[in-house]
């Protein structure tokens, strides 16, 4: 049983700039080459940075579960692991199947967000500002993926993972774990597009109150503030398998019916949330298009589901 904050908060809508089509492999990037952004270049510099590993798993109920794998630094991002969520979302993009996503953190804990090792390597400001880019279109990505996305909170979700934490449509947190933007201890701000996407979750005041004290944000404040989705409750709530567990349960409420539906209604919120209004609306009227008449559409009309 999953205590639920979502009769009274709400993602806030936004409007932030050009949409692309959310299937094709990279579409949801923010930076090119036009943008003088180098991925090639940038690749070999966090390859050179090796260990953990991003693991996903596709079910065959449509949810797919993604473990940040790297529980000897409470699985901090090494530069190959960064490469490895890039690759993740192109396998995610073109999972046609696909209804949803978990992400979690193996061994008890969420992500702890980049390695130090790597991070001291590339602490140049032009290294820093490549790697930031390409977290910000990996990120970007997932946020934008036709698949409705949680974050399952256990134990610390710190910086970088905070930052991840914000990428996913809801978030869930079991007992005792803390979301923490720590980046003002570091001397930085968020810059995987953490900040960004927090203020549309919780409001600009709540983003600097934070981020301005690298607030401890626990489950109770995380419901208050919006930041969580959800308190895991069942008896054994926070204990790997079964957190897992209750997070797929919470996401199949969301999840459940055809997948092509369950895609199409994600791609008309995200169109919704970053375009102007008359193109979020020609948006809508081409995802509508390719379900109304469908398989899903003509077997509600033949059993009359709306009036049940």
């Amino acid at each position: 049983m999953v205590l639920s904050a979502a009769s009274r908060h709400l993602l806030r809508g936004s409007r932030i700039g050009a949409w692309g089509q959310l299937l094709p492999r990279r579409s949801g990037s923010v930076y090119t080459t036009a943008n003088g952004f180098q991925e090639k270049e940038i690749r070999e510099k966090l390859q050179a940075f090796p260990g953990g590993s991003i693991d996903l798993v596709k079910q065959e109920s449509g949810i797919a579960v993604l473990t940040v794998n790297n529980p000897a630094r409470m699985n901090a991002f090494s530069g190959s692991m960064m490469v490895e969520l890039e690759e993740r979302m192109s396998q995610l993009e073109e999972w046609t199947e696909g209804k949803g996503l978990i992400i979690q953190g193996a061994a008890g804990t969420f992500c702890s967000g980049s390695d130090l090792n790597a991070v001291r390597a590339i602490s140049n400001p032009q290294d820093g500002m490549k790697m930031c880019m390409f977290m910000q279109n990996a990120l970007t990505r997932l946020l934008r993926l036709p698949l409705f996305s949680v974050a399952l909170v256990e134990g610390s979700a710190l910086g970088g993972g905070a930052e991840l934490t914000t990428a996913c449509d809801f978030r869930l947190m079991a007992p005792g774990s803390v979301i923490q933007f720590v980046h003002k201890h570091m001397g930085l701000v968020p810059g995987w597009g953490g900040a960004a996407r927090l203020v549309r979750i919780v409001g600009s005041q709540n983003a600097l109150k934070m981020l301005g004290n690298a607030l401890n944000v626990d489950p109770e404040m995380g419901l208050q503030i919006g930041l969580a989705d959800g308190v895991l409750e069942g008896p054994l709530a926070g204990s790997g398998a079964n957190a897992l567990l209750e997070a797929e349960q919470w996401l199949g409420c969301y999840t459940k019916g055809p997948s092509p539906v369950i895609r199409a209604i994600k791609k008309v919120v995200v169109s919704g949330r970053e375009l102007p209004l008359e193109a979020a609306l020609r948006t809508e009227r081409d995802v509508f298009g390719t379900v109304w008449g469908g398989p899903a559409n003509l077997q509600a009309l033949a059993s009359k589901a709306k009036h049940k």
